[in-house]
C-alpha cells in the first residue's frame, strides 16, 4: 500500500513551541505509513527546518503578502495537487484558513490544530460567524490542552464536541554531567546555594517581571538563592532594567538564547513558569522529563500539566505574593522537591511522550481517510 502523504501547513520553522511540535511529530511518526512534508506560508524557513532538511524531509516556504492573499491559496492548492497530498494538517488559525481554502477542489482532508492563545483572549464576530462553516469542511480539530479547547469553543465558536485534545509530546532530555559541571563553574555556582530558573523567550506573555518581583520578595524573607533566566527576546532591556531596580544583580543570571539548554536546566533545583497564558509549554515538559519540581501559574494548560501538590505548585495567575510564597516553601523543603520531581517524571513518561502524541495523530489521520487509504493502527511505542 502506498504511503499516506501528510502536509503540515504552518507559518515558518523558526524557534517556537509550534515548530518543535511539528518537528517532533514528523520525527516520531510511523515512517512505513506516512510520508510527511512541510509548507510554510512565510519566509524565511528558520533554524528548525535545517534538522528536518538533513533527514530528507521536504520543506517549502512561500511568501504571504499583506492582507488576505488569494495567490497563496492558489499556491497551496497547486502544491496539494502536484504532490498528491492526502491530509493537510494546519497548525494555528491563519495557516488553517489558507490550508482549508487551498484544499478545496482537491481530495485532501484537513485537520486544524490550535497550539495556544493570546492574552487576553478575544475574537471577532466575523470569525464567530465563519468558523462553524469552516468546521463543516474540516475533518478534525485538535487542541493541545483542555484550556485551549475551551477557548476554541468560547472565542472561536467551534463546536465543543468537534474538538479533540492531543497533548504535545517531546523527547525527554538528558544532561551531560561533565558539561553541567563546566557550566556550573563558568556561572560561578555554589553547590550549597539553590538555583531556580526558567527557559523561555523574553516576551511580555511569559511574565518574567512578576517572577522577578516574586523572587525579590522571596529573598527578603532571608532566602539564599540564585535565579537563572535562559532566553532572549524583546523584553530583555526591560528585564535588565528591572533586575537593576530591584537590586538583584548578584542573584540573577541572564544567559541569552541557548539552542540546547538541557545542562542549564540540569542546574536548576526548581523550574519556574510564570506565564500569563500558555498552551502546553515545551520547556515545562522538558523540566518534568528531567525530574524537576515546578512552580507554575494557573494559566492555560499549566494546571493540566503540573498537578498542584502532586508534581509541583500552581499559583493564581499574575500574583507575585503567592508566587513568592511558593518559591520559599519549595526551596525550604528538599524532600518535597524530590517527591514532586519524581512524580513529574512519571507523569511525563505516561502522558507527554512523543509516541503518545504520534499515535494519537496517527489514529486521527487514518480515521479521516476513505477505507481504501486506511491501514491498521499500530502503536509507535
Amino acid at each position: 500500500m502506498a504511503k499516506i502523504k501528510v502536509l503540515h501547513v504552518t507559518y515558518d520553522m523558526r524557534i517556537g513551541g509550534t515548530e518543535q511540535v511539528i518537528k517532533n511529530l514528523i520525527q516520531g511518526s510511523d515512517k512505513n505509513t506516512f510520508e510527511m512534508s512541510i509548507l510554510c506560508i512565510e519566509s524565511p524557513l528558520g533554524p528548525f527546518a535545517n534538522e528536518l532538511l538533513e533527514q530528507d524531509i521536504k520543506i517549502q516556504a512561500l511568501s504571504r503578502r499583506p492582507g488576505f492573499d488569494t495567490k497563496l491559496i492558489t499556491q497551496i492548492r497547486h502544491y496539494i495537487k502536484e504532490n498528491k497530498i492526502d491530509i493537510v494538517h494546519c497548525h494555528q488559525y491563519t495557516p488553517y484558513v489558507y490550508g482549508l481554502f487551498g484544499s478545496f477542489y482537491t481530495n485532501a482532508k484537513v485537520i486544524f490544530t490550535e497550539h495556544g492563545r493570546f492574552y487576553p483572549d478575544s475574537s471577532s464576530w466575523k470569525r464567530k460567524l465563519l468558523n462553524p462553516l469552516l468546521n463543516i469542511f474540516t475533518a478534525a480539530t485538535t487542541a493541545i490542552s483542555a484550556a485551549t479547547k475551551q477557548a476554541l469553543f468560547e472565542f472561536e465558536n467551534i463546536p465543543n464536541n468537534k474538538i479533540q485534545i492531543v497533548y504535545n509530546g517531546i523527547f525527554g532530555l538528558k544532561e551531560d554531567k561533565d558539561k553541567t559541571k563546566l557550566l556550573s563553574k563558568k556561572l560561578a555556582f555554589s553547590e550549597h546555594v539553590p538555583c531556580i530558573g526558567t527557559i523561555a523567550r523574553l516576551d511580555p506573555i511569559k511574565n518574567h517581571s512578576m517572577m522577578l518581583k516574586a523572587f525579590k520578595k522571596a529573598l527578603d524573607t532571608g532566602l539564599t538563592c540564585k535565579l537563572l533566566l535562559v532566553g532572549d527576546g524583546e523584553e530583555m532591556p526591560n528585564i535588565v532594567k528591572l533586575v537593576s531596580e530591584l537590586k538583584l544583580e548578584k542573584h540573577v543570571i541572564l544567559t541569552g538564547y541557548e539552542p540546547k539548554p538541557q545542562n542549564h536546566l540540569a542546574l536548576m533545583d526548581i523550574y519556574l513558569l510564570p506565564s500569563l497564558s500558555e498552551g502546553t509549554s515545551m520547556t515545562l515538559l522538558e523540566a518534568m522529563s528531567m525530574g524537576k519540581p515546578c512552580i507554575v501559574t494557573h494559566a492555560g494548560g499549566n494546571p493540566e500539566i503540573v498537578l498542584d501538590e502532586v508534581t509541583g505548585l500552581v499559583t493564581p495567575n499574575d500574583n507575585e505574593d503567592a508566587y513568592a510564597a511558593a518559591i520559599v516553601r519549595l526551596i525550604n523543603d528538599v524532600q518535597l522537591q524530590h517527591k514532586f520531581g519524581k512524580a513529574g517524571k512519571e507523569r511525563f513518561n505516561q502522558e507527554f511522550s512523543i509516541p503518545n502524541m504520534a499515535n494519537a495523530y496517527k489514529a486521527i489521520y487514518l480515521k479521516c481517510l476513505p477505507k481504501n487509504k486506511q491501514a491498521p493502527i499500530k502503536s509507535n511505542g
